[in-house]
């Protein structure tokens, strides 16, 4: 005989088998339970202090929850999925070791403000979790900066080489991508920590509940002030997966640089055994998995979003079943984001190494500092514009001779234009080409060395 649900008296029949397995969410929700004990154990609390049950009865239901929690941590609690979730798992547990008072838990609240407590718990941990992450990916990108402000690399547009930059410049354009993802958790945060316990199935209820109370016991920072909104809410969640997607952006475009500068047309980095694979048939391969797993991982969060989108754009007020769909993609975004920040903070902290003699050959044998060419001569009486043609046709006869600009002779040079002098030479060399742009926030070395100390005391605080 299938087992009474809680809800059964007003029906006579009981639910299809398949109908159940359909309607259950205790295979993915069972991730709350220490959530929902959590929370259970602040309404018991606060159902005792406004007197609506009596304290030796929330006692009773504390120490009967905090031994369901310890039960789970041990293995010996286990529900199935005649359970239905894990609310009504708990409870029934609950009931099993206190008896009847344990039926008292549920007063003055519903599953709808229950399951939004619990995410709301969840996911206020998880964001903490994941800037602590940010923050340990920001530390690994600093130490490499720190060793790295005078070596060069190549910089791109178009994926083109444009003009030389420094390597700690690149580095801690992604440190900077890395503190937006990290203030903007912070913002989510404080949108995710509000409480809608006490918002009932939809319009409160008409006992004389407080919920400050509890809110004040679970660490919100205050209460849903309209109760239909409190138990239909996901904005947050939606945010969060927003975030998730552009922490997943910053690492994928990451990747893809390592993916190039790891492959032999590049050769920028080297990748250590500890971080990479070979292949099946081809033993001269080392393949770059983290960054292809993480560029790839990065559509599976995507579509998290997208879904929850999708999931919310039509529901009218208030709680609706489909809500139990936002779950599983809360989750997976949440593993699969903790699991890619720790794979590419190994992977820069010990899985790959620069190749500085490399990277230094490479600053040198292209036309990336024409513009300091058209820029010697701007800044000697020459319009921009004019020196900006006057080079172009210089790099385009020096293509044509096979040369680049350094091995043009000073003859050369004046019968470009009779401004050059013999110190063109070293405004072309790929370090004053670097050192020489120090507006702020560029790559010139000295703006370098300010960011870095900016951006260790941000992650010192």
């Amino acid at each position: 005989m299938t087992e009474k649900k809680t809800w059964s008296d007003r029906f006579e029949g009981t639910l299809h088998p398949a109908i159940a397995r359909f309607n259950a969410s205790i295979g993915f929700d069972l991730e709350l339970i220490e959530y929902d004990i959590t929370g259970s154990i602040a309404h018991a609390k606060m159902l005792a202090h406004t007197g609506i049950i009596e304290q030796s009865e929330a006692g009773q239901l504390v120490a009967g929850l905090e031994q369901i929690c310890q039960e789970y941590r041990e293995g010996k609690f286990n529900p199935g999925i005649e359970q239905e979730d894990v609310h009504f798992a708990v409870e029934r547990r609950l009931i099993e070791i206190v008896g009847d008072v344990g039926k008292k838990l549920h007063t003055a609240r519903s599953r709808n403000d229950q399951v939004g407590t619990d995410i709301r718990l969840y996911l206020r941990d998880r964001i903490d979790e994941i800037r602590h992450r940010l923050r340990q990916f920001q530390r690994v990108l600093l130490r490499h900066a720190e060793a790295r402000v005078e070596t060069l690399i190549p910089g791109y547009t178009h994926l083109q080489r444009a003009q030389p930059i420094s390597l700690a410049h690149h580095l801690l354009a992604y440190f900077q991508m890395a503190q937006r993802d990290w203030e903007r958790l912070g913002e989510i945060r404080s949108r995710t920590n509000i409480s809608p316990l006490g918002c009932g199935a939809l319009a409160g209820t008409t006992f004389p509940i407080d919920r400050q109370y509890s809110a004040n016991l679970l660490g919100f920072e205050g209460v849903y002030s309209n109760s239909l909104d409190g138990v239909s809410d996901r904005d947050f969640a939606i945010e969060f997966l927003g975030a998730a997607s552009l922490i997943m952006v910053h690492l994928s475009r990451l990747s893809e640089e390592i993916i190039l500068w790891a492959s032999q047309e590049f050769n920028f980095v080297t990748l250590k055994d500890s971080c990479a694979t070979g292949s099946s048939i081809m033993p001269q391969k080392k393949n770059p998995d983290v960054p292809e797993l993480v560029r790839g991982k990065s559509g599976r969060v995507f579509g998290h979003l997208q879904g929850m989108l999708v999931l919310m754009k039509g529901l009218p007020l208030a709680y609706n079943k489909d809500l139990q769909e936002d779950k599983e993609a809360l989750f997976d975004a949440v593993k699969t984001v903790q699991a890619c920040l720790e794979a590419m903070t190994i992977l820069l902290d010990e899985g790959l190494e620069f190749r500085d003699e490399r990277l230094a050959e490479a600053v040198s044998e292209d036309f990336s500092n024409a513009t300091d060419v058209a820029d010697y001569l701007a800044a000697r009486g020459v319009p921009f514009r004019e020196a900006y043609n006057l080079v172009g046709k210089v790099v385009k006869t020096s293509l044509v001779a096979g040369k680049l600009l350094k091995d043009l002779t000073l003859e050369e040079w004046k019968q470009l234009h009779p401004a050059f002098e013999a110190d063109i030479y070293e405004a072309i060399a790929p370090k004053q080409v670097v050192a020489a742009r120090n507006s702020y926030g560029g790559t010139g070395f000295e703006q370098v060395r300010q960011a870095l100390a900016k951006a260790k005391s941000l992650v010192e605080n």
